[in-house]
C-alpha cells in the first residue's frame, strides 16, 4: 500500500485516479452478445449462461424462478438471516418512504398555474451480480424503493450457479421486497434481455444495479438508445478522513471491509497525523490474516493509499477532488468537516458509523456513484424510480398577462407560428 507524505497539489490528479478499466475496449464482445439476445431471445441468454457462467446445460432449461424454488429458498434461509433481512428491509423502506415527492401548484403570473406530479417508472430491471458473494443486500436497496415508488413491474436478473440455482438469500430478499419476476440470467445477456425483452424476460424502461466491467459496458451501450440506466459504475471505493484521536483499529477495519468487495476496489486514508498513519498500517497487518478473502483484499490494497496532508483544508480539498463513493469521517469535529464536503456519494460520521451500516441496514442506499461521478450524480433514491410530469393551466386573464411576453420572445427567435398561437388567443378575447 502506497504511503505519501505531503504530496503537492499538482500531484493530486494522479492520486485521485481509480483502478478502473476502459470499458470501451469491451464493446465488440458486448455488441455481439447484445445482438444475439435481441434476435434469438431466451435461446441466446441460455447459451451465454452456459458459456460465461458455466451453468450445466442439463439443468438450465427455464430462465424464470418458479414458485417451488421460492418456497425451497424460504426453508433454506436461516431464521436469524431472515430476521436480519426483514429488519434491513424495514429500515430501507422507512428512509426511502420519507423521500416521497409532494408537488404544489404555483401561480407564476396571475392566471398562470404550474405544478408537477410524480409518477413511477412502470417497468424497472434490477441486476444483482453473482460471483463469490450473494449480494442479497443489493436486492433490498433496489427493490424496496422501486416498490415504494409504485413501479408496476420489477424484474430481477442474477446469474445462476452451475446447477442452475439462485442463492436462497437472494430469492428470499427478492420475494420479501416485492420483486415481480426473478430471472436466471447474468452478465451481458441479462442486460440485453432487460433492454430488449425475450420470451421469458420482460423489457424494462430503466436498469439498475452494479456489475463487472462487461455489465458496465453493456449498460452503457444499451443506454445510448434502448433503455435508461441508474448511473455509470466502476469498482467500489472508500475514503477515510481521520485525525490523531481516531481509532486505528476502526479505520483498518473500514479499509479491509472495502477491500474485500473486489480486487479492483480502493481505500484511501487522508490524515494530518503521521503517527495515526503508522498505527493504521499496523492494525491492517494484524487484521488482514484473519480474513477468509485475504487474497482479494491484498490485491485491492496494492492500489490503496495513505496520504499525510498538511492541514484540514487540504483534507477537505482533496476529498472534494476525489469525490468518493463512501466517505468516513473520524475526527473530533466530524460535523464541521462534513458540512464542507460537496462531492461524495454517502458520508459516515463519527467513530461508530462504519460503511457496513450503509451497506446493509441503516436505511440509506448503498447503490452509489463511483469513479468520481459523485461530482455530478446522486446515489439511488426514491426519485431514481419516478418521473415528474409538469402541468400548466392558463385562464383568460393569464393569457392576457403573459401573452405579450411570449409574443415578443417568439418573434425575436423568428418562430412566427409560436407567436401566432398566442396572438390568435389574445384576439379571441
Amino acid at each position: 500500500m502506497e504511503i505519501l507524505n505531503y504530496p503537492p497539489r499538482e500531484s493530486w490528479s494522479r492520486l485521485i485516479e481509480r483502478p478502473a478499466l476502459d470499458v470501451s475496449a469491451l464493446f465488440d464482445t458486448v455488441r455481439t452478445v447484445l445482438d444475439d439476445v435481441r434476435t434469438e431471445g431466451d435461446a441466446a441468454v441460455i447459451r451465454y449462461g452456459v458459456r460465461f457462467d458455466k451453468v450445466d446445460p442439463a439443468t438450465f432449461k427455464n430462465l424464470l424462478v418458479s414458485p417451488e424454488e421460492l418456497a425451497e429458498a424460504r426453508n433454506r434461509v436461516a431464521p436469524e438471516l431472515k430476521e436480519a433481512i426483514c429488519k434491513a428491509r424495514d429500515n430501507i423502506a422507512a428512509f426511502h418512504a420519507a423521500q416521497r415527492f409532494t408537488g404544489k401548484k404555483i401561480e407564476t403570473t396571475p392566471g398562470v398555474e404550474c405544478w408537477q406530479k410524480a409518477v413511477p417508472i412502470e417497468k424497472v430491471g434490477l441486476y444483482i451480480p453473482g460471483g463469490s458473494a450473494p449480494l442479497f443486500s443489493t436486492v433490498l436497496m433496489l427493490a424496496v424503493p422501486a416498490r415504494i415508488a409504485g413501479c408496476n413491474e420489477i424484474v430481477l436478473c442474477t446469474p445462476p450457479d452451475a446447477a442452475g440455482k439462485i442463492h436462497p438469500a437472494i430469492l428470499f430478499a427478492a420475494e420479501t421486497a416485492g420483486v415481480s419476476t426473478i430471472c436466471k440470467a447474468g452478465g451481458i445477456q441479462a442486460i440485453a434481455a432487460m433492454a430488449y425483452g425475450t420470451e421469458s424476460i420482460p423489457k424494462v424502461y430503466k436498469i439498475f444495479g452494479p456489475g463487472n466491467q462487461y455489465v458496465t459496458a453493456a449498460k452503457q451501450w444499451v443506454s445510448l438508445k434502448d433503455v435508461a440506466i441508474d448511473m455509470p459504475a466502476g469498482p467500489s471505493e472508500v475514503e477515510v478522513i481521520a485525525d490523531a484521536d481516531a481509532n486505528p483499529d476502526f479505520i483498518a477495519s473500514d479499509f479491509l471491509s472495502q477491500a474485500e468487495h473486489g480486487a479492483d476496489s480502493q481505500a484511501i486514508l487522508v490524515t494530518t497525523s503521521s503517527t495515526l498513519a503508522a498505527r493504521v498500517q499496523e492494525a491492517i497487518s494484524r487484521q488482514l490474516p484473519q480474513l477468509p478473502r485475504r487474497a482479494i483484499v491484498e490485491q485491492a490494497l496494492q492500489h490503496s493509499r495513505i496520504l499525510i496532508l498538511r492541514d484540514e483544508k487540504e483534507l477537505i480539498d482533496f476529498t472534494n477532488s476525489y469525490a468518493p463513493e463512501h466517505l468516513i469521517i473520524q475526527t473530533v469535529n466530524y460535523m464541521e468537516i462534513a458540512n464542507q464536503i460537496t462531492n461524495a456519494g454517502s458520508i459516515f460520521l463519527g467513530p461508530y458509523t462504519p460503511e457496513s451500516a450503509g451497506d446493509y441496514a441503516s436505511g440509506t442506499n448503498h447503490t452509489l456513484p463511483t469513479n468520481g461521478y459523485a461530482r455530478a450524480y446522486s446515489g439511488v433514491n426514491l426519485d431514481s424510480f419516478i418521473r415528474k410530469i409538469t402541468f400548466q393551466e392558463i385562464n383568460a386573464a393569464g393569457i392576457r398577462n403573459l401573452g405579450p411576453t411570449i409574443e415578443v420572445m417568439a418573434a425575436a427567435e423568428h418562430l412566427d407560428a409560436h407567436k401566432n398561437a398566442v396572438t390568435l388567443r389574445l384576439n379571441s378575447l
